[in-house]
């Protein structure tokens, strides 16, 4: 079983990054110009910027995975560890770091093992003006990461919130196992091939957590007769 969960606006924060070209620590964001107070020791740009080398900084970090994860020198992190709540931890621990993926505003779907720098970037509207520079458009395009591979025979439960349902849809748009994603909407979002399972709590924020913590432990205590479908809450 392949799991899939949303990323977290909140970053650990020992979180690496790449470096600009004049040494700045990189802080990728949605919308560059959009940031109010820029710090001076920082450069500001968007995943699929130009690095100003003829490539672009998504491009540099898949390259960074291939070539220098082992010494890891910018101290990026693995995916699930990236960010602060404990569910990304669990769920690599019940699951299997090889059946776990995180759907990130700001790189699309990666393996929970791959690197990533820390970034500032939601599909989610910010509460407040200023922070308007991370919030990502539904219809802006950005060449995403799909590490998730499309030919497998393995189910692929997704939990995440409302606003990443559609990047979800449509990266595993071709997935040839059964998608199954968790909501908590009131209506039933609608898609063809997916499964959808409502996931019944009067909690509205972050309810997915909630939600990925009783898959995880339905799991974990009968994996053999874990059924996706049938999780009670």
């Amino acid at each position: 079983m392949n799991v899939v969960i949303s990323c977290a606006g909140s970053k650990v924060a020992n979180a690496g990054t790449l470096r600009a070209s004049d040494g700045r620590a990189m802080e990728f964001v949605a919308q560059p110009d959009e940031v109010l107070r820029p710090e001076p020791l920082l450069h500001y740009a968007r995943p699929d910027d130009d690095a100003s080398d003829g490539v672009t900084w998504r491009q540099k970090l898949l390259e960074y995975n291939v070539c220098s994860a082992q010494s890891n020198e910018l101290n990026l992190l693995p995916a699930y560890e990236l960010y602060k709540p404990k569910i990304y931890r669990k769920l690599v621990r019940v699951f299997g770091v090889d059946n776990v993926y995180i759907l990130s505003a700001g790189w699309g779907l990666v393996r929970a093992s791959f690197l990533l720098p820390k970034y500032d970037i939601t599909f989610s509207s910010p509460r407040d003006c200023k922070d308007r520079y991370k919030k990502r458009g539904m219809r802006e395009e950005y060449q995403d990461f799909n590490h998730l591979d499309e030919h497998s025979g393995q189910g692929v439960l997704f939990l995440g919130g409302q606003n990443y349902l559609n990047l979800f849809c449509e990266l595993t748009r071709n997935y040839a196992g059964h998608r199954i994603v968790y909501f908590n909407s009131n209506k039933e979002p609608k898609d063809s091939g997916t499964n959808f399972v409502r996931f019944e709590t009067s909690a509205k924020t972050n309810w997915h957590y909630l939600c990925a913590e009783r898959v995880a432990d339905t799991y974990e205590s009968n994996p053999l007769g874990f059924d996706p479908l049938a999780v009670t809450w």
